[in-house]
């Protein structure tokens, strides 16, 4: 078994996407002059929420609403509250980031990446691993959690307001995966018949250039905000996912999860928010400084996850599966 899931992992690091989010991170370092144009990479994240959506909605209405999938959002939703708190009290340790910035940061990590989601799903199925579809919608379910948790670490709960919650319910990524999610719960299989051939032949090419593009974004990120950012900071940013991972796996094996379940469970817990957190954080906590949270984030944490992570996040799903 053991060199079935390395030869897996291998496999895994030479996977289309995971090459072109290396080929846009050198490409940024190496200061290239490739670039996506903002509006299509906006119309690749939009048509990625969408096809992933989709096909999780699909797949309940296949499988039918039961228990699993309402303790499942419970327990995400609860993890995605704590993970911030944990975060926090390691960066107070182990970093000179003052109350404020910790927070701030400990809220990214308590959020989930939609997009390294998605990546993680890709590599199940090139894997032939199925998982769980209702963990999409534990997916939209674990972005806002972990907000309330760093304004609260930020301010003892006096910048949660009602514009604040109302922007964390309107975000458009969430909307559109819950939406997504609905609409194929409602359509089924019969639907799913009708859009396949534009959400399930195209995925993995588009998944190709939007990781492209993220890792051209990770790249420049790194270099603009590079003296901001310490080792102890650098540490915190490739440490912090081992130990959500670690979070997670546990939740995945009380929730009895599938070997795919698990593993999706563990890369939501290790992943870090950088499209809803950060627009809370800008509106809610505007001292504290983006240079920080966004670089570590996309930065440090999304490329760890991507080019490493992953594959030992499955090894270890497969291990406990």
């Amino acid at each position: 078994m053991l060199e079935t899931t390395l030869a897996l992992a291998g496999a895994n690091l030479l996977a289309p996407t995971i090459l072109f989010f290396l080929l846009g991170l050198v490409a940024a370092l190496a200061r290239s002059d490739l670039s996506i144009p903002a509006g299509a990479a906006k119309v690749m994240s939009i048509y990625l929420l969408f096809a992933i959506g989709y096909k999780g909605g699909v797949s309940v209405a296949e499988n039918g609403i039961n228990l699993q999938l309402g303790t499942s959002i419970l327990l995400g939703l609860v993890v995605s509250f704590v993970i911030p708190f944990v975060a926090y009290f390691i960066l107070r340790a182990m970093t000179k980031l003052d109350q404020l910035n910790a927070a701030a940061v400990a809220g990214h990590y308590g959020s989930i990446s939609i997009v390294t989601f998605v990546t993680a799903t890709s590599v199940l199925d090139s894997a032939g691993l199925t998982y769980e579809g209702y963990l999409i919608a534990v997916a939209a379910m674990m972005e806002a959690p972990a907000i309330l948790s760093a304004l609260w670490l930020a301010t003892g709960g006096r910048s949660i307001n009602t514009k604040v919650l109302r922007d964390i319910a309107g975000n458009g990524s969430i909307v559109l995966l819950l939406g997504s999610f609905l609409i194929g719960v409602i359509t089924g299989p019969q639907g799913m018949e009708q859009v396949s051939p534009f959400i399930v032949a195209p995925f993995t090419g588009v998944l190709c250039i939007f990781l492209l593009d993220m890792g051209l974004s990770a790249g420049t990120n790194l270099q603009k905000n590079r003296k901001m950012i310490d080792m102890s900071i650098v540490a915190f940013g490739l440490i912090m996912p081992l130990i959500a991972a670690a979070i997670g796996a546990v939740a995945g094996v009380i929730l009895g999860l599938s070997v795919g379940g698990i593993f999706l469970f563990m890369t939501l817990c290790a992943s870090a928010s950088y499209i809803a957190v950060p627009a809370a954080v800008r509106i809610a906590l505007p001292q504290a400084q983006p240079g920080i949270y966004l670089t570590l984030a996309l930065g440090i944490t999304f490329p760890f996850n991507i080019a490493i992570g992953l594959n030992l996040y499955l090894i270890v799903a497969q291990w406990l599966g």
